[in-house]
């Protein structure tokens, strides 16, 4: 297990550092850190949402469940990093969002 957390802190620092490049056609999602307080979600959700959509994760929307910040955060910090066209530095948010390479999309709920 620590040897798998080596090998994918190296991978984040690297492709953060600029030593790693992804490939044009390799798709990345901004997600919220597992680690972020209530506090910076909400900041995160009133600083994406007044500049993209969010109605995708109102109540009977598809991304609607499960209701909590951590998700809803991640939707509109995703929407947001897509926008502006995937650059890492987007994906900032004070340090509480994350760029991951495999699709977060559940069920019907799609991110783009």
């Amino acid at each position: 297990m620590a040897k798998l957390i080596l090998t994918l802190l190296f991978l984040l620092l690297s492709y953060f550092s600029g030593s790693l490049t992804l490939g044009d056609d390799q798709k990345t999602w901004c997600v919220a850190k597992p680690s972020s307080d209530e506090n910076a979600l909400e900041q995160n959700l009133n600083f994406a949402c007044p500049i993209v959509n969010c109605n995708i994760f109102n109540e009977g929307g598809p991304c609607f469940l499960p209701n909590n910040s951590m998700n809803h955060a991640s939707i509109a910090m995703n929407l947001y990093y897509q926008s502006k066209g995937s650059q890492f530095w987007d994906c900032s948010f004070g340090n509480s969002g994350l760029v991951v390479l495999t699709d977060p999309s559940y069920g019907s709920c799609i991110y783009e």
